[in-house]
């Protein structure tokens, strides 16, 4: 990410209790076709469903691809043709796995707050604990 513009954001992770979760994640296609990282692990692929609504609503879509990706084999990337320009995908998951780039994301997170504290500071933003809003 880029400071200030842009703020990390985290998906929460899944507990791994022997419960099942329901997922649903809202996409944007852009030219028809989105492509991307589902934001949790360990999927049910036949429970993958696409629609054009919120909560199995709308039409069903289709037209979309699972595959694994090679060296994170406990992640699913989809593909979805749809020319809507809201989609909605639900899947089941068992939880997520805690990898080495979830903490990596986490580090360089932490790294860019410090970062831009420390520029608040030297621009008189920070002083004493005190915030000004500029």
């Amino acid at each position: 990410m880029t400071y200030p513009n842009q703020i990390d954001k985290f998906t929460e992770k899944l507990n791994k209790i022997g419960t099942v979760y329901v997922i649903e994640e809202e996409v944007s296609p852009v030219n028809n076709v989105y492509e991307g990282i589902l934001c949790h692990d360990n999927i049910t692929d036949s429970t993958v469903r696409v629609y054009t609504g919120p909560k199995l609503t709308g039409e069903k879509v289709e037209n979309f691809l699972l595959s694994i990706p090679s060296q994170t084999p406990w992640k699913k990337s989809i593909k979805i043709f749809s020319d809507k320009p809201k989609l909605f995908i639900t899947y089941e998951t068992s939880g997520d796995q805690v990898e080495a780039d979830d903490i990596n994301g986490l580090q360089d997170a932490i790294v860019n707050t410090q970062t831009e504290l420390e520029r608040y500071k030297a621009n008189g933003l920070i002083d004493g604990g005190t915030f000004e809003r500029g």
